[in-house]
């Protein structure tokens, strides 16, 4: 019996062993539908990330750079399982689901969308599984008690912040006061709580805010929109809209022949290489928050290696979302390894506990951090302005690659 009893241990771990090889990650993204081509981004940029943690090659400088897989699991690989939430919050929380029931997911990330996020967190939560948040930016969402959650990226209040600080320097720096804005928004989780934010730093830094126009997502036409932003004329219009949305306002105040004096976008939509190819021109000089800065390889060495990876793979480079994606799988990978154990509640323990410097990211962040939320407190946003079909970045000053342009087309 004591022969046999070993017998059945050694079978159960090399049972765990195999097991170990493959550490299946679920991916919930909008593959089709109107967002697709940014859930096709966010699915190159994850396999992306996934070649560098599993793949043989000459050490890339950052967290899980090395490659060969998860070193305290025996070379275990990361294995990537995408769904389709076509954007649609239900069909999230289904997919969700099916990952972790059928394809035994030992944790997921996502999402794009705020309000595809809620939903899939709610499964994880019940599941008892890590989600990570890597690129949805509604500050309720590590507001709701979650034990699971954990978002590596900033929030909008963060952002916002960033962007009235912005605000502020540029004043103290140019002479070029803000004397009023313009919310633009739509009428989802994203926009909601973006607005509401904007409109409390508006209040605080005593800026009028002129118009405040909330908006149906994916709406045919925006024109009665635009003609209320022309009316306002506010001195920055702020706009909180995914891709098509984006494209379609620069469109209807361009027939208005109107041209706002500034523009500073609480990225989404501004941030996606689609926004840029489908409102051309009409784009130029937009600004807008954003977690990534391409032009930051200086202070942050991998970035020009992980976007060329990127690029051949895509045929694009890195951007805010697509950066986010790639550090969000690397930062579970590393709890993951940290906790040499693919258990969920041994993965949740070790991200409760990561302390990664920002320069072993490709992020211009100050690092990574999770406060008892599951927010990163050490995300530190940047602002960018589109010149010549490219994001520079402008602020913070010490970082800025270029000077702000202000009034562009005027």
């Amino acid at each position: 019996m004591k022969v046999l009893g070993l017998a059945v241990a050694a079978a159960v771990a090399l049972s765990g062993a195999a097991r170990a090889e493959d550490i299946v990650i679920g991916a919930v993204y909008p593959l089709t539908g109107n967002a697709a081509p940014v859930g096709l981004d966010a699915k190159a940029a994850y396999e992306v990330a996934a070649e560098i943690i599993n793949g043989t090659h000459a050490a890339i400088p950052m967290l899980m750079g090395k490659g060969g897989g998860l070193d305290r699991l025996g070379g275990a690989k990361i294995k990537l399982v995408f769904a389709d939430s076509q954007n649609d919050p239900q069909k999230a929380r289904a997919e969700t689901e099916r990952l972790i029931t059928q394809e035994h997911a030992v944790a997921i990330v996502g999402s794009y969308t705020s309000a595809t996020a809620a939903t899939i967190s709610q499964v994880t939560e019940r599941y008892e599984l890590p989600y990570i948040s890597a690129d949805n930016s509604s500050p309720s969402l590590n507001q709701r008690g979650l034990k699971w959650f954990f978002r590596t990226s900033p929030h909008d209040e963060m952002f916002s912040a960033a962007m009235f600080q912005f605000f502020h320097d540029m004043g103290e720096k140019t002479g070029h006061k803000v004397g009023s804005v313009a919310l633009f928004y739509e009428d989802s989780i994203f926009g909601a709580d973006s607005s509401t934010v904007q409109r409390k730093l508006a209040g605080e830094a005593k800026i009028p805010v002129v118009a405040d126009i909330k908006y149906r997502a994916n709406s045919p036409s925006l024109s009665a929109e635009a003609q209320r932003l022309k009316a306002a004329n506010a001195d920055v219009l702020m706009p909180s809209s995914y891709t098509s949305d984006s494209i379609l306002i620069l469109r209807a105040m361009n027939e208005l022949g109107y041209k706002p004096k500034a523009i500073l976008a609480q990225a989404a939509g501004f941030q996606e290489s689609a926004f840029i190819t489908g409102a051309g021109t009409l784009a130029e000089g937009a600004m807008s928050r954003s977690s990534f800065a391409l032009d930051a390889a200086k202070s942050r060495p991998a970035i020009p290696e992980v976007n060329a990876l990127y690029k051949s793979r895509n045929n694009k480079d890195l951007n805010d979302n697509t950066s986010r994606d790639v550090t969000a799988l690397v930062v579970l990978a590393d709890a993951i390894n940290r906790a040499g154990s693919a258990k969920p509640e041994d993965i949740r323990v070790a991200l409760t506990k990561t302390d990664i410097p920002g320069n072993q990211t490709i992020m211009p962040w100050a690092g990574v951090k999770f406060d008892a939320t599951g927010q990163n407190v050490n995300g530190t946003p940047v602002i960018q302005q589109l010149v010549g079909g490219a994001y520079r970045t402008i602020w913070p000053f010490d970082v800025a690659v270029a000077e702000p342009i202000w009034n562009v087309g005027h």
